[in-house]
């Protein structure tokens, strides 16, 4: 039996395959993840319906099982609201922040480094995010 908190066989997998650098994303239920796939990503649609599951719940389940060193999201108009920004980063705590132009955004998630795209139902806006795998750090290593 599995004991981990995430027990999605096929983001087990991935995450299992995926090395530092990798690249994980996180889609709203708006993302046309069919034309995002790169070469090397497999696409997990949990969007069962609008709102399930959302992106907070699947980003807190990633990081009790894979160390992230890098996000990015999507720059938002002035105008927008785009306060699930602001959810991400106290969840990711010290983790690198960006912010990318809509085009390269999408550019970016179609990268060969990018092995993993959650579809979820998140109905917020500007929700996508790409997650970059870091390095199990032990504890001897605490200024690597």
């Amino acid at each position: 039996m599995i004991k981990t908190p995430v027990i999605h066989p096929t983001i087990m997998e991935v995450l299992a395959r995926s090395g530092h650098f990798a690249q994980v994303v996180i889609a709203d239920g708006n993302l046309p993840v069919g034309a995002m796939n790169g070469p090397n990503s497999t696409t997990v649609h949990l969007n069962f319906r609008p709102g399930l599951l959302d992106a907070l719940t699947v980003l807190e389940g990633l990081l009790e099982v894979c160390p992230f060193q890098g996000a990015i999201v999507m720059e938002k108009p002035k105008e927008a609201n785009a306060e699930i920004h602001d959810a991400y980063k106290s969840l990711l705590g010290d983790v690198k922040w960006d912010e990318m132009e809509r085009w390269a955004f999408y550019d970016k998630i179609k990268e060969p480094t990018t092995t993993l795209i959650i579809q979820t139902g998140e109905q917020r806006r500007f929700a996508n995010l790409i997650l970059t795998v870091g390095v199990v750090k032990m504890a001897e290593e605490s200024n690597f």
